[in-house]
């Protein structure tokens, strides 16, 4: 029997959400129950934000056009089109829009998001 030393993602897995965001995970424990890793292509609507939350998984942001504003343990950022960073687990994170314009990004989790381990603050 051959075996595969790859997989490829046609058809990812679209989470709904409350705030409108799009976010359609490619790899990770919703679309293919990995734990390890997961890798989400996602557009933030104008006006969006999250709650803070401190993650148990670092998380890495690559802006594909838009921008995205950050607080990360009091510190503000703004990141724009071709920008990257990578966000420590244990931070305490907030993530938002407030630009006139979508932002539309590419999200990797180590290991993978869950609703378990983001730790959001209650509203």
């Amino acid at each position: 029997m051959e075996r595969l030393n790859y997989i490829i993602q046609k058809t990812p897995k679209k989470i709904n959400t409350a705030d409108n965001k799009l976010i359609l995970e490619h790899f990770g424990f919703l679309s293919n129950n990995n734990k390890d890793l997961s890798l989400a292509h996602m557009k933030a609507p104008i006006g969006w934000s999250e709650p803070f939350q401190q993650p148990e998984f670092d998380e890495y942001t690559f802006i594909i056009r838009g921008k995205k504003k950050i607080i990360i343990d009091g510190d503000s950022i703004i990141l724009e089109k071709g920008d990257s960073i990578k966000i420590n687990k244990g931070s305490r994170v907030q993530y938002s829009n407030p630009f006139d314009e979508e932002c539309e990004y590419l999200s990797i989790c180590k290991p993978a998001f869950s609703i378990e381990t983001v730790n959001r603050d209650k509203q």
